[in-house]
């Protein structure tokens, strides 16, 4: 490494091949939620209320700004982007994501080390469709986002899982991740603000991650497209901080602070003042995989400029006081609830990791068996937590209307009420 450290780094000198794909036998959050779905009462009259998923566009009050609108009725208007894009993303998007990263690193980026792609999801898919070698493997967190792991499979990627620890604020456990970790590991993902925890990392504890991952020869993947939800004790702070100690790749999106998710514009960012991607040929080989993969649409990457210039902070701020007071309620409520139990009320993102103690449950066997007899009884949406990585807990989200997630709240209550064991 050009600053003096020993550590070989484990990757590098692999480019992206097309190997054959199979279907990865794993659960995914959109296919659990689509069977929670189908197991609706259709006589049942009342709305359906979605805990399960992370879109509060649909709701009044998590409207996007203004600003966006009219940035993305400015650039169709303008009738200059209605060619195809440059397969990296269109210069002026990148610039601006870069200078909007910027804000919070101690070094700047470049326009050419900003990626555009359709979303997060893409952007998890380059990387570990780049990152896939024979014999490979990769640390991801549980709880953590299932489409990690469906692609990794995707790609004949071997995972391992190391634990975030509740107790501890579902820090990462990195005694666990030394212990994975071997001469065929490439990196460590970690997902901040947490997705499916609610929780923000510290500054400390992010910097002994990245020395951990110093120690090893790893990078780190950083997801950081919740980054600036934070309304906790911790301010958000961006991996990138510490890609001096260990490469970062940063993966992000405007979906969730703009509150528009159907956009579909994320990004990749090398955050890596060292240059080791560049040394290693994986930025090359990103560039290989964008050269055979669709983009962005070109109009709304034309919008990012003037998305990013002229949003206000009095929206960011409506949001965050939005996303702490229904935090609250739902930690709150679910107190309320004797077989769930919070560990941690939740800092930041949409989420929180709730315990269910089926023990107090008198036909109710596991997790999977509770959402879908909640959905059928009382029209509410929760996502188990098999499909994260934890059996007997349920991932809720609070990012909706907060009469809508009160009235969810008390019918989980009278579920509850009604399959309790006799005492």
């Amino acid at each position: 490494m050009e600053n003096g450290a020993s550590t070989r780094w484990r990757f590098g000198e692999n480019k992206y091949c097309n190997t054959n794909i199979e279907t990865a036998a794993t659960f995914t959050v959109r296919a659990l939620l689509n069977t929670l779905l189908a197991n609706l009462n259709q006589n049942d009259t009342r709305p359906v209320i979605p805990l399960g998923h992370g879109d509060p566009s649909v709701f009044p009050c998590f409207r996007t700004t203004s600003a966006a609108v009219d940035a993305i009725v400015d650039a169709v208007r303008s009738a200059h982007y209605n060619s195809y894009s440059s397969t990296v993303g269109i210069l002026p998007a990148r610039s601006a994501i870069a200078e909007y990263l910027n804000r919070d690193l101690p070094y700047k980026l470049s326009p050419d080390d900003v990626f555009l792609t359709i979303g997060c999801t893409q952007a998890i898919e380059v990387i570990l469709t780049v990152l896939a070698q024979p014999g490979a493997n990769i640390l991801l967190p549980r709880p953590g986002f299932p489409y990690y792991e469906a692609r990794a499979k995707h790609s004949h990627l071997e995972v391992r899982h190391f634990d975030l620890l509740p107790e501890k604020g579902w820090e990462v456990d990195l005694d666990a991740v030394e212990a994975l970790a071997d001469e065929n590991t490439l990196a460590l993902v970690i997902i901040n603000p947490g997705n499916p925890c609610g929780n923000i990392y510290s500054y400390q504890h992010l910097q002994k991650i990245a020395e951990t991952a110093r120690k090893l020869g790893i990078m780190v993947i950083a997801d950081e497209v919740y980054a600036h939800l934070s309304f906790g004790k911790n301010p958000f702070v961006p991996m990138g901080v510490f890609g001096s100690i260990a490469p970062v790749f940063t993966l992000g999106s405007i979906s969730k602070r703009w509150i528009v998710p159907g956009w579909r514009l994320g990004w990749i960012v090398t955050s890596d003042p060292n240059g080791i991607f560049q040394k290693s040929g994986i930025v090359d080989s990103i560039k290989d995989f964008l050269n055979i993969s669709s983009d962005p649409a070109t109009f709304i990457q034309g919008a990012v400029p003037q998305i990013l210039e002229n949003t206000g902070e009095d929206f960011f701020a409506k949001t965050i006081d939005l996303l702490r007071v229904t935090a609250d309620i739902c930690y709150d409520r679910i107190k309320e609830i004797p077989c769930l139990t919070c560990p941690n009320k939740p800092d930041g993102s949409m989420f929180v990791m709730v315990k269910l103690n089926t023990s107090l449950l008198e036909d109710i066997k596991d997790d999977m068996e509770f959402c879908l007899k909640l959905s059928r009884e009382e029209s509410v949406i929760v996502l188990p937590g098999i499909a994260v990585g934890m059996k007997n807990w349920l991932r809720v989200t609070f990012a909706i209307e907060p009469s809508v997630l009160e009235e969810g709240l008390e019918r989980i209550k009278a579920f509850y009420n009604r399959h309790a064991k006799k005492q």
